[in-house]
């Protein structure tokens, strides 16, 4: 009897936090995805008011996101994440001052991060465009992006508390409104420079960056309501061991732990700042481009991509995200058990969403680029395809980070990251000689794909997680995907028959038909064979037993 208690308590914890971490990725991913997509979307106009100089314009944006994503990064990469491990860790533990402790003190360390990395962003604009090969042009791109860069580090916490607390919605809905608020200024100020006054696209571009500073705003009025309104569900017990512990002792504690935060959960970022930082000197040393094609080339091999990958990747970033604070706390409790499941599924949940996903924008990659970029434009469309194929590898690689993160080995993630940073430099400029403007994909896929083998094998010698199971239910997704591609082939190549895949309208049709049949072919055969149940919990089997012809 008792030992029947006791299975009934383990299966209830188990399921438990497997609805977290459905929960949670389902309001991360849906923040992403809506985020990301009103990301993309813009570029429809933005493009066509930009004209002529769309593509070089594209191109500068690029360079500008790029450099600033990795000043985002250093002041605040890491913190969400260790103050979600902090908070998590003390909350595990009951010591709750402790947590309200570490929040109050991180916001304290942000501040003075946020202007020391304005200020460097801004002052040091010449500097930081110079090294990329913008000119001048980029100098005034650089000094609009400062403003955003103040404000993000004191957001970044205020996120890293919601989701230490496994409370995603504010989370999500604060990128929702940060990107609805960003495009908004973004549309509005290039309509006005470039069809209503005839303006300079230079000007139009810098607006487009600053709209970055526009968003943060309406993102932290969203953070501060739900700061106002939402309680922690716990009681606040008095812990006597707080009156040791300094303010200042805090601090030095959260930036230790954070350095190898950010220096891992950057590894994207790096990547695209290597090419950022080298392919226009390295195409001009092995073709005689002009300056303005080699930036409307690295538009097609990075700006133009990203916009859409980025969309897959952040599912991962979701996965990653959600599981920290729960990988966190097993870890604290030394419940291995729970924690190989734990792991064990968010891998599963990753190949359950980024496999379709992946292989979905490769095959309608044609389309895909017509309705963002134009039509007529064979070397976007293999650029787009291949940087497809790459996300997951990319994806792959953030959510491993995450989760050796959980385990608090950021340390030894940071020098895996070191490893693959180091091959990718090494051989950037051999595979740009060999394979162009393909180069820097060749070179960033053989980098990452070490990476992601070293982060696995570590998380299975820590964890334990069964790769048997793992390997079964990847081999099964993987046959699910390649019927469902099959499908999407099958509904894209009819729909070529009657539809022009080089004009926006039409396209559009070829993706939504495409992507929606495909996809409820494959929701239907992960009822079948019941692996959706096992990875989203008993409310998916509920609706799979309404079905009646499952």
């Amino acid at each position: 009897m008792v030992e029947q208690k006791r299975k009934t308590r383990a299966s209830k914890s188990k399921e438990t936090q497997k609805s977290k971490m459905v929960q949670g990725v389902f309001w991360l991913s849906a923040g992403n995805i809506i985020s990301r997509i009103l990301g993309a979307i813009y570029v429809i106009p933005w493009y066509a008011w930009m004209g002529k100089n769309a593509q070089v314009a594209n191109g500068l944006f690029g360079m500008g996101y790029n450099v600033y994503a990795l000043f985002l990064l250093i002041s605040t990469s890491g913190i969400p994440a260790v103050i979600a491990k902090q908070i998590a860790h003390y909350n595990s533990l009951g010591k709750f001052e402790m947590s309200d402790r570490i929040f109050k003190s991180a916001i304290k360390t942000m501040l003075i991060f946020g202007v020391v990395c304005a200020s460097f962003m801004f002052f040091g604009a010449s500097v930081l465009a110079n090294l990329t090969g913008g000119g001048q042009e980029l100098i005034p791109v650089m000094k609009s992006l400062a403003a955003a860069i103040l404000l993000f580090p004191v957001m970044s916490v205020i996120r890293g508390y919601f989701q230490a607390h496994n409370n995603m919605m504010p989370y999500a809905l604060s990128q929702i409104v940060e990107q609805i608020a960003r495009v908004f200024w973004m549309l509005l100020t290039v309509f006005i420079i470039m069809k209503v006054q005839q303006g300079d696209y230079v000007q139009a571009v810098v607006q487009s960056t600053f709209a970055a500073f526009i968003g943060m705003l309406g993102s932290m009025a969203v953070l501060l309501w739900f700061m106002k309104n939402y309680k922690v569900n716990f009681k606040k017990e008095h812990d006597q061991s707080l009156k040791k512990v300094k303010s200042h002792s805090l601090v030095i504690a959260i930036v230790k732990e954070s350095i190898p935060f950010v220096i891992s959960g950057s590894g994207i970022q790096i990547l695209k700042l290597i090419d950022t930082w080298t392919f226009i000197r390295m195409m001009k040393a092995v073709t005689h481009d002009s300056t303005r094609h080699l930036k409307a080339l690295f538009s097609l091999l990075s700006t133009n991509p990203d916009k859409l990958t980025m969309i897959t990747i952040g599912i991962a970033i979701a996965i990653s995200l959600t599981g920290l604070p729960l990988i966190t706390e097993n870890h604290t409790l030394k419940n291995f058990r729970k924690l190989a499941t734990l792991v064990s599924n968010n891998f599963q949940l990753f190949l359950f969403i980024m496999l379709p996903t992946t292989l979905g924008m490769v095959i309608l990659a044609h389309p895909l680029n017509t309705i963002f970029y134009g039509g007529k434009d064979a070397l976007g469309v293999s650029l787009l395809a291949w940087s497809s194929w790459q996300s997951l590898l990319l994806a792959a690689f953030m959510l491993t980070v995450g989760v050796l993160q959980g385990l608090g080995l950021s340390k030894l993630a940071t020098i895996y990251l070191a490893t693959g940073m180091a091959i990718k430099l090494v051989i950037q400029f051999p595979m740009i000689v060999l394979f162009k403007v393909y180069g820097p994909l060749v070179s960033t896929t053989i980098a990452v794909s070490l990476m992601v083998y070293l982060n696995f094998r570590k998380i299975h010698l820590e964890t334990h997680v069964n790769v048997q199971k793992l390997l079964r239910r990847g081999l099964l997704l993987c046959l699910l995907t390649f019927i469902m591609s099959i499908a999407t082939l099958v509904l894209r190549n009819i729909l070529y028959l009657f539809l022009d895949s080089e004009q926006r309208i039409s396209a559009l049709i070829i993706v939504l038909i495409a992507a929606v049949g495909s996809g409820l072919i494959y929701l239907l055969l992960t009822l079948k064979t019941t692996i959706a149940d096992r990875l989203l919990g008993e409310r998916v089997k509920t609706i799979r037993q309404k079905i009646p012809f499952i």
